[in-house]
């Protein structure tokens, strides 16, 4: 389906974004890799603005167009009480800048066709406490997703998807842990590949602009005090 395609993949060694990019090769693609782990194509912090340069100069030097880009790279997760300004401005840079530069570098190398999936999370509309690094860039990188869209108008499709509770080494979770979810189980890195993969096929072509939350079902589960066995404890 992806026969000469070039797929770039952030954050693509472990996890869902190492399952986004053996996909696109069991599809024919020639994927191009950038994470802080060592891996064949390319290892280098995001956050560094001359590191993305540099391998944006690798990936046009050696393909010459770029048909995706997945921005996938998961940021920093630290709360208000711990988080410093330095690790909060890093989580940005990672989750919303980096994403941003690429963007904007690859912009003159975008093929015929060509699609951009950024990797949100369903905490971009809903949180836990502590995580306030996470969860602002993955908000940011939400927003984005639509303001790309309309300045690529015509040229890249750009849509993001937004995981719930994904199991990256495929856990079968049962119990309260599956049952919380309306799909009736905890999801795995496929559930997210699939849908980045159909996202930058020829069947969404008419698809733009899109946040897609895959997450069993659970933003849209409203529990409240004594329902489903679940009871607030007050501080």
């Amino acid at each position: 389906m992806f026969q000469h395609k070039v797929a770039v993949v952030t954050g693509g060694v472990q996890g869902i974004g190492k399952c986004i990019a053996e996909e696109f090769q069991k599809n024919g693609a020639a994927v191009c890799i950038i994470d802080k782990q060592d891996n064949e194509y390319f290892t280098g912090d995001i956050a560094d603005k001359a590191v993305l340069q540099r391998f944006a100069e690798k990936v046009i030097a050696d393909y010459g167009r770029v048909d995706y880009l997945i921005n996938n790279a998961m940021p920093l997760m630290k709360g208000i009480h711990e988080c410093s300004y330095e690790e909060f401005t890093y989580a940005l840079q990672v989750g919303v800048a980096a994403p941003f530069y690429l963007t904007k570098l690859f912009m003159p190398y975008f093929a015929s066709g060509a699609a951009i999936v950024n990797i949100s999370s369903s905490r971009d509309r809903m949180s836990q406490a502590e995580t306030e690094s996470y969860t602002a860039a993955k908000g940011g990188i939400a927003a984005l997703t639509h303001a790309l869209a309309v300045s690529l108008a015509g040229k890249v499709r750009v849509n993001s998807i937004s995981p719930g509770w994904i199991d990256t080494v495929y856990t079968v979770h049962d119990g309260a842990d599956a049952a919380q979810h309306p799909a009736g189980r905890v999801g795995n890195p496929m559930d997210i590949a699939n849908m980045v993969l159909y996202l930058c096929s020829n069947k969404a072509g008419f698809i733009t602009g899109e946040n897609i939350c895959i997450d069993g079902g659970m933003t849209r589960q409203m529990i409240y005090h004594n329902d489903c066995g679940w009871t607030l404890q007050e501080p």
